[in-house]
């Protein structure tokens, strides 16, 4: 090969290495900036968790939670799992500690959920009683929630404020020895992906990853609680329009009594 040449070809291969290098670069720069970013929501995410949970808390059981620094399980004094002396789950009369539970939930219902300064989190409130129903059954207490509140459409990943509530709800309820089954509903529009091939599988997804914050986050022990998913089959009212359906997308909590508990 004449020098000529060669030399063509090495420059040619300096400018071949200086654009592969400049696209390095601002790839690394990109993956950066993502990821400075993605660290700033979290710390968001964390301010607006614990706000939540602090306010709850003291509608609860009168006290706020230890300071933390990321969202986790924060059980109140005697709220482990074990049943505590003097508490409710030491009475006999299991019909009377429901009655006191179904009072301390209505109560928790009523409020609205605001940071600690009484600022609502983004730009209004949210009224829990909007989404929350309590519903007195033969078979026990029914704690139904709705999915608008609980999870984004399709999804079984819950909304941060909804995952502070059910383990506020949860720490009500860790006290007593009933058995409680997570039940999750959904309406009759068909859904087909990869993830949920029908409303079975979305439904019963749903109820889990609540049974999960109930026995993580709330530390309900774990041979107290069940999940089943029902998915269109068993809706509250006909499914003939909009607002129909959306009372149907829904998550029953249900404390059963002790007749109902062989499951």
């Amino acid at each position: 090969m004449s020098r000529g040449r060669r030399k063509k070809q090495e420059e040619a291969d300096d400018v071949g290495m200086e654009r592969w290098l400049l696209s390095y670069a601002d790839f690394i720069t990109l993956l950066m900036v993502f990821f400075i970013m993605m660290y700033a929501l979290s710390k968001v995410d964390v301010a607006k968790y614990n706000a939540i949970a602090q306010s709850l808390s003291i509608v609860l059981t009168g006290s706020s939670l230890p300071n933390q620094e990321a969202p986790g399980p924060s059980l109140a004094p005697g709220a482990s799992g074990q049943q505590v002396p003097g508490s409710l789950g030491d009475t006999s009369d299991l019909s009377n500690q429901l009655e006191e539970v179904e009072k301390q939930i209505r109560k928790f219902i009523s409020i609205d959920i605001t940071d600690n300064s009484g600022v609502a989190m983004g730009q209004s409130s949210t009224r829990l009683a909007d989404y929350i129903d309590i519903i007195e059954q033969e078979r026990g207490l029914v704690i139904s929630i709705k999915n608008t509140f609980l999870f984004p459409s399709g999804s079984d990943e819950l909304n941060p404020q909804a995952r502070v509530v059910i383990e506020q709800l949860g720490k009500a309820l860790v006290k007593m020895p009933n058995q409680i089954r997570v039940e999750g509903h959904t309406d009759d529009l068909a859904i087909n992906t990869a993830q949920f091939p029908s409303n079975w599988e979305l439904s019963i997804a749903r109820a889990i990853t609540v049974l999960y914050v109930l026995r993580g986050d709330a530390g309900i022990d774990a041979k107290r609680l069940s999940a089943t998913g029902y998915g269109e089959y068993k809706p509250l009212v006909p499914n003939l329009n909009a607002a129909n359906r959306s009372k149907n997308r829904r998550v029953d909590i249900v404390i059963l009594k002790q007749k109902y508990s062989d499951f």
